[in-house]
């Protein structure tokens, strides 16, 4: 299996932390060229969670 592709959309705009483009934290961001595919997979299901919670809170903005 291939590496999962980085989820920026280009937003990055911030709350509490976490991107609400990408639903990533500034550490997942930072991080994401090191991590392995594992470790990728586990931060896209977790930001894939975020962005749910954004939603439905009306604080994510759409591409």
């Amino acid at each position: 299996m291939s590496s999962p592709k980085d989820p920026c959309i280009g937003v990055c705009k911030f709350t509490d932390d976490i991107c609400i483009g990408c639903g990533r934290t500034k550490r997942e961001i930072k991080a994401w060229k090191k991590l392995d595919k594992d470790e990728k997979r586990v931060v896209l299901a977790e930001s894939a969670l975020r962005l749910l919670a954004f939603e439905a809170t009306g604080r994510r903005k759409k591409k």
